[in-house]
Order: C-alpha cells, then structure tokens, then sequence
C-alpha cells in the first residue's frame, strides 16, 4: 500500500484503555445512577456510530440504563441497533431512540432527561480516568471525590522502533478524540511527538469522527497524495472513506487495528464489511504492510 503520510488515533492505538477510558464509563453509570454496563455494550455504541468523543458514550449509555429504570423493553443491543438506523448517530440519536421508545411503550422520557445530568455525569467521569491530582491540574477545580485516576493504567502498545519507522518514512500525524490535555499524556508515553499542526484533538474541530473534515486538513497541510488513517473503531474506517469522498483529489486509505474494542475474527470482519483498507493485529504491523 502507498502512503505520503500517516495518521494516527490514539486510543486502541497507541495505547490501551481497556482499564481506563472504558472503566471510567462503567464505574460513571454506576456511581450516578447504580445500573450500570457490560465492557460489551460500550463496543455496541462505538459500532453504532457517532461515539467518538468518551463523554457522550456515557451520556447514551446513562439514558439507556434510566430509560429501562422508567419501562424500557428493549436490551442494550436493541437500543445501539436502533441508534445505528439514525443518520446522525451518536448522542443526538441515543435521544431520539429514547422518545421513540416512550412514544410506543408509554414511558416519560422527559422524566429520564430530567434524571440525566450531563455535567454530572463529565464530572464523575473526568475524577475517575484522570485522579484527583489531574483532575485540579487539568479541570482547574475540586474533583468531587478522591481517585487515583485511571489514565495511569494505559499500557503502551506502539513500539519505539513503530515509531522510529514510520517518522523516518512518511509525514506523521495524529487524530483523536482525547482534549489536548489528555492527548499530550498519551503521547508523551508513547514517546511520539508531532507539531500541533500535525494533529487534531477534541479541541480542534466540532464535528468529530467520521466527519472527514480534521483527516482531509491533515492531507493538505502535508500536501500529501495519499494518507493512511490507522484506529480501532469502525468511524475511524468511516473518517477515511468520508474523506475520500469529500476529497476526490487525493487517495484515504482506513485502516482497523485488532488491539481496541474490535478483536480476533470478528473484528476483522467487522472492519472488512466497513470497507477497511487493511486490518492489523497492531499498529506495530504498519511499517511492513506500508514498505
């Protein structure tokens, strides 16, 4: 495969967060509201689309353990599998699937987004994954309890070597879904540093993934003919094609890596129905698939 440049996702990427990210949303629900998930219903909403961004998983995932609280007969696939027939997906369709539910099964929807409290929920969140420490660091306050923050236990998965082969052969960039406070920590870990115009984080665009916008600048700043974007999600496979589309000039290849939520066969399959350019065991299999 031919490449000018590479980007790079984060999270399932260049790091684990099994035990951090994905904890923080379990534990969240459970704290506010005493239901809570399985780790597989949170790979559920990421397939769903539209789940880029941590916070609003948690959100749909709160209406959905409020709404059975209130009367709702589906399980959480029925309530992902109808989030995934809305086009805009994410949090706005985890509302909307909400008041279709209590529309046809007679429950009050205004009740459970009275009970939802979404700065609550980012709040309790945000103590969990960063610790108290960072939480004063990072959210310049009080953290709401005392925690020793989850952002500690993000194995590394890229090896030094990965990164050394790829800097020293491509334009290099990087786009998550992590605030540039939290993007920073990961990166430092992994020991990959890029210039602020050669990523995008949270902060830097509204739309988030897949919108192709953030993976479309990345090309044309690196005036490249032909970018490979690397992520563990089925939008990260999204992003790529969008941006192909948006960007007929230039060749978008997505490519899946097997070390995120997606794993083993049916990951792969997963990403191959999506349209995946290639699907790795990790990203450590970038530089030979590229050469």
């Amino acid at each position: 495969m031919h490449a000018d440049a590479v980007v790079l996702d984060v999270d399932g990427v260049l790091v684990d967060v099994a035990d951090s990210y994905r904890r923080a949303i379990i534990e969240t629900v459970q704290r506010r509201h005493g239901g809570t998930i399985e780790r597989a219903t949170i790979q559920r909403f990421k397939d769903a689309g539209g789940f880029n961004n941590d916070w609003e998983l948690t959100d749909a995932a709160t209406l959905f353990v409020l709404a059975r609280e209130a009367g709702y007969a589906g399980d959480a696939a029925d309530f992902t599998d109808a989030i995934a027939a809305h086009d805009e997906g994410g949090l706005a369709a985890a509302r909307a699937v909400l008041r279709e539910a209590a529309a046809r099964e007679g429950f009050d929807a205004d009740a459970v987004e009275a009970a939802w409290d979404p700065e609550g929920v980012r709040e309790t969140f945000q103590a969990l994954y960063l610790g108290a420490e960072l939480f004063r660091e990072i959210e310049g306050g009080a953290p709401p309890f005392e925690a020793p923050g989850y952002i500690h236990d993000e194995p590394v998965l890229v090896e030094p070597g990965t990164i050394e082969r790829l800097q020293s052969g491509f334009s290099v960039g990087v786009l998550t879904g992590r605030p540039a406070a939290e993007a920073d920590i990961a990166l430092e870990r992994a020991g990959l540093s890029v210039p602020e115009e050669h990523r995008f984080t949270m902060d830097d665009w509204e739309e988030g993934k897949p919108h192709p916008h953030a993976l479309v600048t990345l090309a044309e700043r690196f005036g490249a003919d032909s970018t490979v974007f690397v992520g563990d999600t089925l939008d990260d496979v999204r992003t790529a094609t969008n941006a192909a589309e948006a960007d007929p000039s230039r060749e978008y290849h997505g490519i899946g890596v097997l070390t995120g939520g997606l794993t083993g066969e049916s990951g792969r399959r997963k990403y191959e129905a999506e349209g995946a350019a290639a699907v790795l065991d990790s990203v450590n299999d970038l530089p030979d698939l590229l050469d």
